[in-house]
């Protein structure tokens, strides 16, 4: 039996089984069956079910935030900006997918050279919970227009929202078969992937679960895998820059939806001079103030809490462990009182610690490091196998495009926080972070076959 819980308060929100490997099986039939006659749906009309999709999200968008809300704990304006991207991306899609792969055709002479696009087949898609309805629709949409059918499997910790999707797939017009919704855990997604009759996997999660799908695919290179997993993200602040708003970006950085954002700041890297010991001071005062509540605080809450207890206390055990190595704290994280999921952020200076594992920290707790120059900054910034998104505060032009070139990252921003990202741009990383699969506006890109083709029409 499967149960989602409420971070806030404890209490269930979605009580079901889990799928069985039958269910798991029937899912994949029903979805190879389909794959007949939705391949050969007109592009016309699988835009037109995917703006119904759109339009059902935007007239119920107060229900399925209450829902994010409850299930993953998220803040209304969070929830109700996830909502909102959820109806953007059918737009941007569709318009993403005509100027990417639409057909081609040039001649030379008789002979006219043609491409054409050809859907993968079944794929499988495997949300996560921090955009439990955003990013799963990332994979789906792009999916859909390209005339695969989707077997989908949302995070164990947001079955509700998943099941609210599906449904309104289904109200939108989907044909039956077309999207499958399968429930559980990563034995569950484990047991889709094994079948051989799926043709992708989309997964969007942690690096220790997609290296795991990643293995469990060797030797089958007729299933095309995209990867878009987490970062040990670093932002960078040099001179010029000033210290209020520099302190700013850096806070929205580490701690917006609690951390739970992949591309969220882990790392904090600061010219140790004056400039930055004043930085440090200012930030660990702005984010002293921050006011850390529930979902049903009101609007004035700057965090809420992390997806689960025992998140929180996976987020509490680290800290002890940094410190017990030689960190020192300039802001402890604790938890609250109010709830077992609701902490207060973390900034932890870890500059004199010898060891420090490169691993993605998920949550409201940051790594503050102090060197002496911008090449040391950068040295610092290159410091892991993660690659997924970095920042820089300050700094000139020249330096930002070194920094840009220097860094082997998807996503490099200057003067706007490591989390701030557009639908219209690709989303993806390297090294532990990606295999070279981005979303966003590329999601397109990989969910159907480019065949070329030479042609001479008879006479």
């Amino acid at each position: 039996m499967q149960k989602s819980i409420n971070p806030s308060d404890g209490s269930v929100v979605f009580e079901g089984p889990w799928s069985s490997e039958a269910d798991v099986q029937h899912s994949i039939s029903s979805a190879a069956i389909a794959m007949n006659s939705w391949s050969r749906t007109p592009l016309e009309s699988r835009e037109a079910i995917v703006r119904r999709f759109a339009a059902y999200v935007s007239e119920n968008a107060e229900p399925l935030s209450q829902l994010i809300m409850r299930e993953v704990g998220k803040l209304r304006s969070d929830a109700a900006a996830e909502v909102a991207a959820v109806v953007a991306k059918a737009e941007i899609t569709i318009e993403m997918f005509g100027l990417r792969r639409g057909d081609l055709e040039s001649e030379a002479g008789e002979v006219i050279s043609q491409i054409r696009y050809r859907p993968l087949g079944v794929v499988v898609v495997l949300g996560p919970f921090n955009f439990p309805a955003h990013l799963p629709g990332g994979h789906i949409i792009p999916a859909l227009l390209a005339g695969n059918t989707v077997v989908f499997k949302p995070s164990e910790l947001a079955p509700a929202v998943g099941a609210w999707l599906a449904s309104a797939w289904q109200k939108a017009g989907l044909p039956n078969g077309v999207l499958q919704l399968i429930q559980g855990n990563a034995a569950v997604a484990k047991a889709a992937i094994e079948d051989k009759r799926i043709a992708g996997v989309f997964f969007t999660g942690g690096y220790r679960s997609g290296t795991a799908i990643h293995r469990q695919l060797a030797g089958r290179p007729d299933v095309l895998l995209a990867l878009e997993m987490g970062g040990n993200n670093p932002i960078v602040v040099v001179p010029p820059y000033d210290i209020d708003a520099a302190a700013r970006t850096i806070a929205t950085s580490a701690f917006i939806s609690a951390g739970q954002r992949c591309t969220c700041a882990r790392r904090l890297i600061v010219i140790d001079n004056g400039s930055g010991r004043q930085t440090i001071a200012r930030l660990v005062d702005i984010v002293g103030e921050m006011k850390i509540g529930l979902p049903s605080d009101g609007p004035d809450v700057d965090m809420g809490p992390v997806v689960s207890a025992t998140a929180a206390t996976r987020l509490l055990e680290t800290q002890t462990a940094w410190i017990s190595s030689g960190g020192i704290a300039k802001l402890s994280m604790e938890r609250s009182p109010r709830s077992n999921a609701l902490l207060k952020p973390g900034i932890i200076d870890m500059t004199d610690c010898q060891t420090v594992d490169d691993e993605e920290w998920f949550g409201p707790l940051l790594q503050l490091y102090r060197v002496n120059d911008f090449d040391a900054a950068i040295e610092m910034a290159r410091a892991t196998s993660y690659g997924l998104a970095a920042g820089l505060i300050g700094g000139t032009e020249e330096m930002f495009e070194r920094f840009r070139s220097e860094c082997a990252v998807g996503i490099v921003n200057w003067n706007v926080p490591t989390t701030g990202a557009s639908s219209r741009l690709p989303f993806g990383g390297v090294g532990l972070s990606g295999n070279h699969r981005p979303v966003g506006t590329f999601a397109v890109d990989f969910c159907n076959d480019p065949v070329a083709s030479m042609v001479v029409k008879p006479k």
